[in-house]
């Protein structure tokens, strides 16, 4: 990421946390632009996106002639979708690296061959996702625990609850086979030679790739918002359009 854009981020950050801190209540106004730019001095260029990224996070609204107001925030009691993608991935980073710690020690051999055979699926682009839930199956399996088998169910049910989840999962999974299919090779590897530590460890690398390239998504998807709304505020103010609706 770019030191602008990381700078551009870090100040829609700061000014999200001022409004959930309650400094500035829904219904009141956000001080001008000139100001917040001496505020965490940086440019009113900076302090604009910020703005319309904010707009798009629905944490204001912009009232032409008027200024930047806050919005009442919608508590996620109220949201029927109380479960995001980066959730998901959390829980199964933790629930799953353990689950493959223990696999390691109790996977037998008629496992580890149909576990491979996952990852040679996953080669040819057989039914790719098929063989991603089934190789995670298979080790849930492995660890001889209804509950921890449960678990994996649940949490691989969760990712198909929502749409916006399958479609936060869809624009990761789909583009990344080949780091799946890296990333499963060495969880494969270190369950076939029981080392749990190993099992682990390469799980937790196999989530936390996936929770990374979920937030690089997210963050593409809402720069293109702001782009998108940024070309419609310069068509509206921009002095040809201005002067030919006069004329």
């Amino acid at each position: 990421m770019s030191n602008n854009r990381r700078l551009f981020w870090s100040i829609v950050d700061k000014i999200e946390a001022l409004i959930n801190s309650g400094m500035y209540p829904p219904g009141s106004r956000l001080p001008p632009e000139r100001e917040l730019a001496e505020t965490f001095n940086v440019s009113r260029p900076t302090i604009r996106e910020a703005i319309i990224a904010l707009e798009v996070r629905v944490k204001v609204v912009v009232k032409t002639g008027s200024g930047v107001y806050v919005l009442k925030q919608v508590k996620q009691s109220d949201s029927p979708e109380k479960v995001n993608a980066f959730e998901v991935t959390q829980a199964r980073a933790l629930i799953e690296g353990e689950i493959a710690a223990i696999a390691a020690t109790t996977i037998n051999e008629d496992e580890l061959n149909r576990l491979h055979q996952t990852l040679v699926d996953m080669e040819k682009g057989n039914s790719v996702e098929a063989a991603d839930k089934e190789f995670h199956y298979i080790i849930a399996n492995a660890t001889r625990n209804n509950a921890m088998i449960l678990s994996v169910k649940n949490l691989w049910d969760l990712r198909s609850s929502t749409p916006q989840i399958i479609e936060d999962y869809d624009s990761v999974c789909s583009a990344d086979n080949s780091k799946t299919l890296s990333e499963h090779k060495a969880i494969y590897q270190a369950l076939k030679s029981g080392d749990a530590t190993k099992a682990r460890s390469a799980m937790h690398k196999h989530f936390n790739r996936l929770i990374n390239a979920l937030f690089d998504a997210a963050e593409s998807r809402a720069l293109a918002e702001i782009t998108r709304k940024n070309n419609e505020k310069r068509g509206l103010y921009s002095i040809p359009n201005t002067t030919s609706s006069i004329g």
